[in-house]
């Protein structure tokens, strides 16, 4: 993989004209260091995220050793990528055939569920040899919990309502011999009330079922930050985490789990795209929608933006975004910020990509692909440097006289 210093310096030696994505190792595992170091418990790194090897290794030199999996390929892949990594298979709906093989073959042990049927399912997959339950189980029960607190609502596919949690815990804790209580309050939570929250429906699930908990994961939600969302700082949420999970009424040996996904990945991809036309305050670029901008099309996210090229002139004025293909649904509204002057030939570099943008590409109307190369210099905004302003605290001065 070739290395540049920056992205201005990979536009000058190659001159793509095909969208180019940046990783930046640095970046990832800084973040890592940051979530092994500093969360009060467990981080399971959820790699439907960004399931890239070459992150996954960066993130495992970074202290995280342990992995959510969504699925029996991502089991394969991280598996094959890092032979000693504790995958835990927490997606609440999988096949009989998914279970057996994470269980028999690559050792997994710790899986989700959200119904009785689920939990009927796994212990069927996992029978010993002579037709005896597996004795190693560990099986956590996804609680349904709001999502009125994040950007991406995860409020409606999983999660046993409250109302119905006390059998499903009680039925799970037969056949566990760990008993997790697991949730997701939503990508990019804004505030650290969201877990808050969600922990005092876990404590009222735990009370009413009256059963021993080993796990309370939190799953993810940790922000990244982005144009027009400043989240608090992550040890503000760490903090309300711990006091909360410190009040619940588990077992005096459980553990804190947490699954970060958005907050350990944004920062280690950007895209370098070019601007093939200009027409008014829209531009023709050649990413989009079906490539690594699919947030951008399809759930309004804008995404840091700068243009590569020297000499523009002008302030900056907010522009929308088309992608190469022939569909119109190809389109993102931003605004972005760019030049007033920017046009046909220039490139762009767009920031804070590392999740859910190079994963979700595709190859739709023969477009999405490009080189991919590492750059060495700082991601265009970031929770980790230590030099972010809290977006809470304030410059302005009352004058008391």
């Amino acid at each position: 993989m070739h290395h540049f210093p920056d992205a201005s310096s990979v536009v000058r030696a190659l001159a793509p004209d095909e969208p180019v994505i940046l990783n930046r190792p640095h970046a990832a595992a800084r973040a890592a260091r940051f979530f092994a170091e500093t969360f009060p418990g467990k981080s399971l790194y959820a790699v439907k995220a960004n399931p890239s090897p070459d992150l996954l290794k960066v993130l495992w030199d970074s202290g995280v050793t342990h992995f959510d999996v969504a699925s029996i390929a991502e089991v394969r892949l991280v598996r094959a990528a890092l032979p000693e990594a504790t995958l835990c298979f927490m997606h609440p709906v999988k096949t009989a055939s998914a279970i057996a093989e994470a269980y028999k073959v690559h050792g997994v042990r710790t899986f989700s569920l959200d119904s009785h049927e689920e939990l009927d399912k796994i212990i069927a997959a996992t029978l010993t040899e002579d037709d005896s339950p597996a004795a190693d189980l560990r099986l956590c029960v996804r609680l349904r919990v709001s999502s009125e607190y994040s950007e991406l609502s995860l409020a409606s596919k999983f999660g046993v309502d409250l109302a119905d949690a006390a059998p499903l815990l009680q039925a799970t804790r037969q056949v566990a011999d760990w008993l997790g209580v697991c949730f997701h309050v939503g990508s990019q939570a804004m505030t650290p009330f969201a877990y808050v929250q969600a922990l005092e429906r876990v404590r009222a699930a735990i009370v009413d079922a009256s059963v021993t908990v080993d796990i309370v994961d939190v799953g993810g939600g940790f922000p990244s930050v982005y144009p027009g969302m400043e989240p608090p700082p992550l040890e503000d949420y760490f903090a309300v985490i711990h006091r909360a999970y410190e009040a619940l009424p588990v077992s005096y040996s459980s553990e804190l789990w947490c699954e970060p996904g958005r907050a350990l990945c944004a920062e280690y991809n950007s895209l370098i795209v070019k601007v093939e036309k200009r027409r008014g305050d829209e531009l023709y670029i050649n990413d989009g929608a079906y490539g690594a901008l699919f947030d951008a099309a399809h759930v309004g996210w804008r995404f840091p933006v700068r243009c590569l090229n020297e000499g523009r002139a002008g302030g900056l004025e907010e522009f929308a975004f088309y992608g190469p293909t022939c569909d119109d649904a190809d389109f993102m509204k931003g605004p972005f910020m760019l030049p007033a002057d920017i046009g046909a030939g220039d490139f762009i570099e767009i920031g804070m990509l590392g999740a859910y943008g190079a994963a979700m590409r595709t190859a739709f109307n023969g477009f999405g692909q490009g080189e991919v190369v590492e750059a060495s210099d700082e991601p265009m905004a970031s929770l980790y440097r230590g030099d972010r302003v809290d977006p809470r605290r304030s410059d302005n001065v009352v004058s008391l006289r």
